[in-house]
């Protein structure tokens, strides 16, 4: 009677489907489980979404259009090519993949990761080169009630906040008075080459001054970078009143934040939590901040943000508030992976036994009056000469 052993075909074979089906069990159990924060995410991408919505309805009572080429979600954040308050070369890729309006649920995630919690201080430099992604800042720190310190770098990249006649500073004005956001910045510095718009005509630069004079906001316009990144630490410690700054958040390339631009690719996008040590060729307000042991939220890579948090390029039509792996991920069952886990380590302990019984029982061992036939015949085959 033929016996079925663990070195069988049959076996093996049986085995082989088994672990088959188990992976496809497995597989097949995948659910949909909200990641953490989901309703502080959510609620910010909505803000975010408001303000986006804000803006662009204003433009348009205004009469200025979209380009829906440039613009295909024709969402009113997305500028010129060149103006006279363009400072250096952006990225159009970038610029309509930062108009998602979950970019706000990935900040609210940052922020918690760096362990920012309702109330605390945190610093922030903006430029006008993404308003889409400034927007989504405030609304993750309204959303989480935070006391945030702005300082924004005016001129901007192609494709920004680069209209003279309405910059970043003016949408934050738009967003007071709309009752939107409750927060704009307390100074402001022209940017550009040496953050004195080095790079600008004197007509642009004048269209930056006019726009930080008409929005009421202090004007930082120091002759050296060294003074312009120190102005600003004055500033983000006296707004602080006396209590820790708990991040700070850079967005964009602004060159008094980076200090330089070489200090922008050293940093990683998204959070730092700790600085590490390199040679800075100048210490930027991000650098200070890092090695002040403060939490760094780098926003200026965003295809690193994108592929890190599995966020769509230049996604078209914009994704819905609350869509994407930042708010629901799939994961596996673990009551159907630990039944499936559990089935094979049985199967394999039980065959595992079986194989190893009949080695105790001689099953392997050549009989006796076999050896003797075999050692008969090679006796036979010896030829005497």
């Amino acid at each position: 009677m033929y016996k079925f052993r663990a070195k069988s075909n049959i076996v093996l074979g049986a085995l082989s489907l088994l672990s088959l089906l188990a992976f496809i069990a497995v597989e097949n159990s995948k659910v949909d489980v909200q990641q953490d924060w989901y309703t502080e995410k959510l609620e910010a991408s909505l803000l975010s979404q408001l303000a986006a919505n804000t803006l662009k309805n204003h433009r348009l009572e205004k009469g200025v259009f979209t380009d829906d080429i440039n613009d295909p979600n024709q969402t009113a954040l997305i500028g010129q090519e060149y103006t006279q308050i363009t400072t250096d070369r952006g990225y159009i890729e970038a610029k309509l993949s930062s108009t998602n309006p979950n970019f706000a649920a990935l900040i609210v995630q940052l922020l918690k990761d760096a362990g920012v919690e309702k109330g605390d201080n945190v610093a922030v430099a903006m430029t006008g080169s993404f308003p889409a992604l400034n927007i989504s800042v405030l609304a993750a720190m309204e959303t989480m009630d935070l006391h945030p310190i702005v300082i924004t770098s005016v001129g901007s990249s192609n494709w920004g906040a680069n209209d003279p006649y309405f910059t970043w500073l003016d949408m934050e004005s738009l967003f007071i008075k709309s009752n939107v956001f409750h927060t704009r910045s307390v100074a402001a510095s022209m940017g550009g080459g040496s953050d004195i718009g080095r790079g600008l005509s004197p007509q642009g630069r004048k269209l930056i001054s006019k726009a930080i004079k008409r929005n009421n906001v202090a004007f930082i316009n120091e002759k050296h970078i060294e003074k312009s990144i120190a102005r600003r630490m004055d500033i983000y410690d006296k707004y602080s009143n006396g209590m820790p700054i708990k991040a700070f958040i850079n967005v964009g390339g602004g060159i008094a934040s980076l200090g330089n631009t070489i200090n922008g690719k050293i940093i990683p996008a998204g959070l730092t939590e700790f600085l590490p040590e390199a040679n800075f060729p100048v210490r930027g307000v991000m650098i200070q901040m890092g090695q002040q042991q403060t939490p760094i939220i780098h926003l200026l890579n965003i295809s690193q943000l994108l592929e890190k948090y599995g966020l769509p390029t230049s996604p078209s039509p914009l994704p819905e508030p609350g869509v994407g792996e930042i708010f629901v991920q799939k994961k596996y069952s673990m009551l159907v992976t630990g039944i499936a886990t559990l089935i094979l380590v049985i199967v394999v302990v039980v065959v595992y036994f079986g194989e190893k019984k009949h080695h105790l029982l001689g099953s392997d061992i050549v009989p006796a009056n076999e050896v003797r036939r075999t050692e008969d015949e090679e006796t036979d085959n010896i030829v005497v000469l």
